[in-house]
């Protein structure tokens, strides 16, 4: 059992708080029996992880997860391995970890490997954050857009570290799925949008455009822009849009949270997708 703080592997996980420490090591945190369990039922086994059992055989789902690591473990797929609470809590980024942490490979979710799997449908709508830079917005997003099959997620430079602890827990797998291309120049979105197959619309989502949102159809090729939280859309999202479209409000409200905004706009669009298939 690993007991101190300054242990490698532990070292190792603590370094994946920080950009540069990803960078280095090429993988980034995953926290929680849930998260986990989800990269591994996703086919993507962390390459190390420590657990602490007491910890972990408290919830079902964290019971559960003990019974597949020791299966895994004996395959010799991944390094796991017994910790301390206080080892633990040294290597996660949550104040109260839950049991387990561990280190996915960045190229086991690079975009090519996960569009890959994901063959089998046209998937019309591509997302375009413009500099959104809260993380727990970010990792919302990301599980709307799974959930809402997109196709895939443009970061532009701006935009928060997608692999960053906070994002990967609040995007609850998503990462696991979901291509998510980051470091976005808007000359590489505008290539990117005008390749194959090419994007039909370009939406920018503004509080006060005149177009209300489930007036436009989002059955065929489209980009969403969504712009940042506290400064909206860039004057760079503004120049490559086709169209402008509002979520429209009573009471004098005049915006939402971002990761709102998105996931209704995301919804509208995979509930018009459904439509059009069921009438086909």
């Amino acid at each position: 059992m690993i007991t101190s703080p300054s242990n490698p592997k532990v070292a190792l996980l603590r370094s994946l708080h920080t950009p540069k420490g990803r960078a280095g090591a090429g993988a980034f945190l995953v926290e929680g029996p849930h998260v986990i369990g989800a990269a591994i039922e996703a086919g993507i086994a962390p390459f190390l992880l420590l657990y602490e059992p007491a910890t972990l055989a408290r919830t079902e789902e964290g019971r559960t997860l003990l019974d597949v690591l020791t299966q895994i473990s004996e395959t010799g797929q991944m390094e796991a391995l017994e910790v301390n609470m206080r080892a633990l809590a040294h290597a996660c980024d949550t104040q109260t970890p839950q049991g387990i942490a561990g280190a996915v490979a960045l190229a086991d979710v690079v975009p090519e490997r996960l569009r890959a799997r994901r063959r089998g449908r046209f998937r019309p709508l591509v997302l375009v954050l413009d500099e959104v830079a809260d993380p727990g917005n970010l990792g919302t997003i990301l599980r709307s857009a799974l959930a809402a099959d997109v196709d895939e997620v443009l970061l532009t430079s701006g935009s928060v570290d997608p692999y960053s602890p906070k994002v990967v827990r609040a995007a609850s797998g998503a990462h696991f799925h979901l291509p998510i291309v980051s470091q976005q120049s808007w000359e590489q979105i505008a290539q990117r949008l005008s390749g194959a197959p090419k994007t039909a619309q370009i939406l920018l989502a503004e509080a006060h455009a005149a177009r209300p949102y489930y007036d436009v159809d989002l059955t065929q090729r489209t980009a969403l822009i969504i712009g940042n939280e506290a400064h909206g859309p860039s004057a760079q999202a503004r120049r490559l849009a086709t169209e402008r479209v509002s979520i429209p409000m009573w009471n004098g409200v005049e915006s939402l949270n971002a990761a709102i905004a998105a996931s209704i706009l995301l919804f509208e669009a995979a509930r018009q997708q459904r439509g059009k298939r069921a009438s086909e």
